[in-house]
């Protein structure tokens, strides 16, 4: 199996600084790496290098990538005769929150998601709920107002700031109910081909996540757990591992599971 990460702006067969370590680590430990000029993809001349083999399967690592652009990438691999390890509607089962809501609906903030176009305020009001969190169908606003509002009329400044700081909102908009959270104890999961692991080989695997690694039909995705203040485990987030971040995980750690995937 080969990963293909994100090539140098200028130098496009060169990795990009950001995926640096990841992608020498991963070679070090006897992995197939190859890059890939994302901005040339919707130029029709992206080049992978070095090319992967006839039949190959690729995994992706690098920045998030939206449904056209990731069918681009499907694409330029396919070129090659070679093939992305998880396909386009693969990716979006665990990309957009509305595809993978309804299979953890029980474990995770109630939610429910609009067309941008909608009358958001008017529905936040029907809602009635004291605390709104409010992101697209993959991102939060960080900046500014920030994502969590108590006033339905703030939407409208929410959303024009997202296009102000994001440049696009994906997908539409999801409104998820607040839950009290601690917010110390969020933590990152990957799931590879039904297996759990957690960012230490000491962490024990809680039940929720294997909960998440059988109802959910992707080879590779990543979860985000929190405790409750009345002690229940929710789910925050769930992504394509792929486009998941490295978040409270080494790179040493992140290598050897592929490793441990295997055995």
């Amino acid at each position: 199996m080969r990963f293909l990460f994100p090539s140098d702006y200028f130098k496009t067969q060169r990795v990009d600084s950001a995926y640096t370590e990841q992608f020498d680590r991963l070679q070090a430990s006897g992995c197939s790496t190859s890059v890939i000029s994302l901005e040339n993809l919707s130029l029709g001349v992206a080049k992978i290098y070095p090319q992967p083999d006839s039949g190959e399967k690729l995994i992706y690592r690098g920045w998030m990538l939206s449904p056209d652009e990731y069918s681009l990438l499907v694409n330029a691999v396919r070129t090659t005769g070679a093939d992305l390890w998880i396909d386009l509607d693969e990716y979006l089962s665990t990309h957009y929150l509305p595809n993978w809501y309804p299979l953890l609906q029980d474990l995770t903030p109630e939610t429910y998601w609009f067309s941008v176009d909608a009358d958001l305020e008017r529905e936040l009001i029907k809602l009635g709920w004291t605390k709104f969190f409010i992101k697209d169908y993959v991102k939060s606003l960080k900046t500014s107002i920030g994502s969590i509002i108590s006033n339905p009329s703030e939407i409208r400044q929410v959303v024009a700031e997202m296009h102000k700081f994001r440049g696009t909102i994906e997908g539409g908009i999801c409104v998820r109910k607040v839950e009290e959270f601690i917010t110390a104890t969020e933590q990152r999961y990957f799931i590879i081909n039904g297996r759990a692991f957690a960012a230490s080989t000491v962490t024990k695997i809680p039940e929720i996540v294997n909960v998440c690694a059988s109802r959910i039909n992707s080879k590779f995705f990543s979860v985000d757990i929190i405790d409750r203040i009345d002690g229940s485990q929710r789910v925050v987030e769930i992504g394509d591992g792929q486009v998941s971040g490295l978040v409270g995980w080494s790179i040493d750690r992140f290598t050897d599971v592929w490793a441990e995937s295997r055995s």
